[in-house]
């Protein structure tokens, strides 16, 4: 978690290392750098990059408002609330890329396109909750949760980029990325605001 604080807080070279230092060998090589690239690696075209990015957070959507009915604490329920409707603008930003590249905003049609039941990351609902482990009653450790499955996601699209053969592509990825980030960051603020009333 302590990488997507660092993003969240505007480092730009933080890395995250499976195991923590003790996992660090001195050698180059990472483990599971191919993770996720798979849900890219076959698109053709910017149109299609921005469908799955939909889909990815539809489904992150999809997990914030489940944990919801989940929960029990308000305040744990006004932070899923408010991380879902985060969401709807991230959608809405994705759309209106969609739409200023084919001059089309029939959003049904591009609707019928998504891929279901993914999340951010590539990972599943059931998967992230027994990754994270993540006491859902516990609000710093709900946005915890949050920003590490957006690290996860920033990390994939940056990867995906890294490996895009086609411009067009690239540049989708990138910005989808720093969309991500932003995001990030913003999370940041929230866990800052929610440490800083504990502490006071």
């Amino acid at each position: 978690m302590a990488t997507q604080q660092l993003a969240g807080n505007g480092f730009t070279n933080a890395i995250n290392l499976s195991g923590g230092f003790k996992a660090w060998t001195g050698q180059s090589a990472f483990d599971g750098e191919e993770d996720g690239l798979e849900l890219f690696t076959d698109l053709s075209k910017p149109t299609d990059v921005l469908i799955m990015a939909y889909s990815l957070e539809e489904g992150l959507q999809d997990f914030y408002n489940s944990m919801v009915s989940r929960a029990e604490s308000e305040e744990v329920i006004k932070v899923f609330t408010h991380l879902a409707a985060i969401e709807d603008l991230h959608k809405d930003r994705l759309f209106k890329e969609y739409t200023r590249i084919t001059g089309s905003d029939d959003k049904e049609k591009f609707l019928a396109k998504m891929q279901k039941q993914m999340l951010e990351g590539g990972l599943t609902t059931e998967e992230y909750l027994a990754r994270f482990g993540t006491d859902l009653e516990r609000v710093d450790e709900v946005i915890g949760m949050a920003m590490s499955i957006e690290g996860q996601a920033l990390d994939l699209y940056s990867r995906a980029a890294q490996r895009a053969e086609d411009a067009d592509n690239k540049t989708t990825l990138e910005k989808i990325a720093a969309e991500e980030k932003t995001h990030l960051e913003r999370l940041g603020e929230l866990m800052d605001s929610i440490l800083g009333e504990n502490d006071g």
